[in-house]
């Protein structure tokens, strides 16, 4: 998604930045205390388009994504769109552990209380990913693939927790 020239360092730190604000606005952004493991989630039914929202969209056009690749984003987010469930749901944006800090639970520390909020709002949890060696980390926690979409020169597979 990031236009890839010698700006890209700060076209990923511009992406972060607007992850983060959508999460604090429409979902949850969780740092772990020690500040090696995250997760943004977005929740649907808050999710509305504002002002800021707007800007925040236009900033990662213009300072991440480049106008050249705008119908290539638009065209992947429709599709993953058009897979969501309809009824509120919470989207896990996001997860990262540090690597260093990877196979050591927290990962799936993190996991366990995302489906543990949604159990409480009752929603389902749905997330995408073209990651293979992250397949299995989700269906042992009981996601279940729902669909792959191949028509973005990649799989992405989507997967959800009832």
């Amino acid at each position: 998604m990031i236009k890839q020239d010698k700006k890209k360092t700060k076209r990923f730190r511009t992406l972060i930045k607007y992850s983060i604000f959508y999460g604090e606005h429409f979902g949850e952004v969780f740092l772990s205390n020690d500040k090696t493991a995250c997760y943004i989630t977005l929740d649907s039914t808050k999710k509305k388009t504002t002002l800021k929202s707007i800007f925040w969209d236009l900033r990662l056009i213009f300072q991440c994504v480049g106008l050249s690749n705008v119908s290539k984003v638009l065209k992947r987010e429709a599709l993953i769109k058009a897979n969501h469930p309809k009824d509120g749901f919470m989207h896990l944006w996001y997860i990262g552990v540090l690597p260093s800090e990877q196979g050591k639970g927290k990962g799936s520390l993190m996991m366990k209380s995302i489906i543990e909020k949604s159990k409480m709002a009752n929603k389902k949890v749905c997330l995408e990913t073209s990651v293979e060696r992250n397949f299995g980390f989700y269906t042992s926690l009981g996601f279940k693939e729902e669909n792959t979409i191949q028509q973005l020169g990649y799989a992405l597979k989507m997967y959800a927790l009832p």
